[in-house]
């Protein structure tokens, strides 16, 4: 009685586990995210300022979120563009342009927030296959003959990204607020590009890719300087006309002004 007792109670808890794992599979874990505004309006004195969004998991593991074996990334990324880089050389004593690369697609801007240190969350292959990082982001070059400076124009470009703030980290700037709910807090530059930008998250568990969801975000300007921006691309030749105007108009009354006797 006994043994058929133990029997019993091993398949009901076989059974009870594949219950589980079927469950699990049919409701896989998840992620969305959300944004508080879909456009950012920016004026001249716009001095840069830090974008939240907030998140969460769908049918996260109890267990694993207990034990903070969830990571979150999320990246801001801004509208591709052409970037040209030049290495400069002395050359009797003046410093001219000697080489020049070219690239295509490359993100204008460039932020991303992780809950703790990159290599803790998985290994530089996911990264890569992900192109997740500004030291793995997919950057595609116009001419591919010269791969023993390819390399070197790569690493500047990223460099000269950093150095104006367009792309920039923040360990640590994604945060669960529960078992199930984040905040991550990205950096907007000053010199931010106008244009759509393109928010996306990524989810880890235990070191491996779950699942990746995204949203758009437009940052255009405002004020005046948009309404000129918006005269000069709908109504080009007026524009011309009347800068042409001003620009007389301007040189004229600087004569009458300054005129001396």
């Amino acid at each position: 009685m006994t043994v058929l007792r133990r029997t019993l109670l091993s398949i009901a808890a076989m059974a009870w586990l594949a219950a589980g794992a079927m469950a699990q599979s049919a409701n896989p874990e998840g992620i969305q995210i959300g944004l508080s505004t879909d456009v950012i309006r920016i004026t001249t004195d716009f001095a840069g300022e830090d974008l939240t969004i907030f998140g969460s998991l769908e049918n996260p593991d109890v267990l694993t979120a207990r034990q903070s074996r969830y990571d979150v990334v999320v990246v801001l990324e801004g509208p591709a563009r052409p970037v040209t880089v030049r290495r400069k050389d002395r050359i009797l004593g003046i410093w001219i342009n000697t080489l020049q690369e070219g690239f295509v697609g490359v993100p204008e801007s460039y932020s991303i927030a992780t809950t703790r240190m990159p290599q803790d969350i998985t290994d530089p292959n996911s990264y890569r296959q992900l192109a997740l990082g500004i030291d793995y982001l997919h950057v595609q070059p116009v001419d591919r003959e010269r791969p023993e400076t390819l390399a070197e124009f790569t690493a500047a470009l990223r460099e000269r990204k950093r150095a104006s703030g367009l792309y920039s980290e923040r360990i640590g700037g994604v945060q669960f607020l529960s078992t199930s709910l984040f905040r991550a807090t990205l950096s907007l530059a000053p010199n931010v590009p106008i244009g759509t930008h393109k928010a996306r998250a990524f989810l880890f568990k235990n070191g491996l890719f779950v699942k990746e969801t995204s949203a758009q975000l437009a940052i255009v300007k405002s004020g005046f300087e948009q309404t000129l921006y918006r005269l000069s691309t709908d109504h080009g030749f007026f524009f011309g006309i009347c800068a042409v105007v001003l620009a007389i108009v301007t040189g004229w009354l600087g004569r009458i002004i300054f005129k001396r006797d």
